[in-house]
């Protein structure tokens, strides 16, 4: 019997969501993994050491374009995890990782959600978006599992 590892890809934004998501390296090389975040210069020497694909970085600065980078992103995103087909998707947020999440959770996949530890009192957007449609979402801080019944501390995560 031929033993396949588990599809996992690993999504973030860049700055300070992939900064959190890289914390959690140690479990890339457990699995058959993709890693998924906005193309800068910042994220550039990735492609060195991991197994990445990027998109598109989406500013608010100018809001033409970043309807238009949304929609093409939209577009990657589904295209990525078509090709990879990931059994879950981790990700750490920003929008970049909800959109692959709604996507993963289209298709079938099972999706965990890792609150930024930045969010102490309340839930960042993504946070909440992805609380309707995670199956495991985790939160940094204790005291956010009194406010939300579907939320796991485990400690700090990353």
């Amino acid at each position: 019997m031929i033993y396949l590892k588990k599809k996992v890809m690993f999504v973030a934004s860049s700055g300070g969501h992939l900064s959190e998501l890289l914390k959690l390296e140690t479990l890339f090389n457990k699995y058959d993994y993709l890693l998924v975040t906005e193309k800068v210069d910042t994220t550039e020497y990735l492609k060195d050491n991991y197994n990445v694909k990027y998109v598109s970085y989406c500013s608010r600065d100018n809001m033409v374009n970043y309807y238009i980078n949304i929609l093409i992103n939209l577009l990657k995103s589904i295209y990525i995890y078509l090709k990879f087909r990931p059994d879950t998707i981790v990700t750490t947020g920003a929008n970049t990782g909800g959109v692959m999440c709604f996507i993963g959770k289209m298709f079938g996949s099972k999706i965990i959600y890792i609150e930024s530890l930045a969010k102490v009192k309340d839930l960042s957007l993504t946070g909440k978006n992805m609380y309707k449609i995670a199956d495991k979402f985790y939160v940094q801080w204790e005291e956010l599992t009194k406010l939300y019944d579907k939320a796991e501390y485990l400690g700090r995560l990353i």
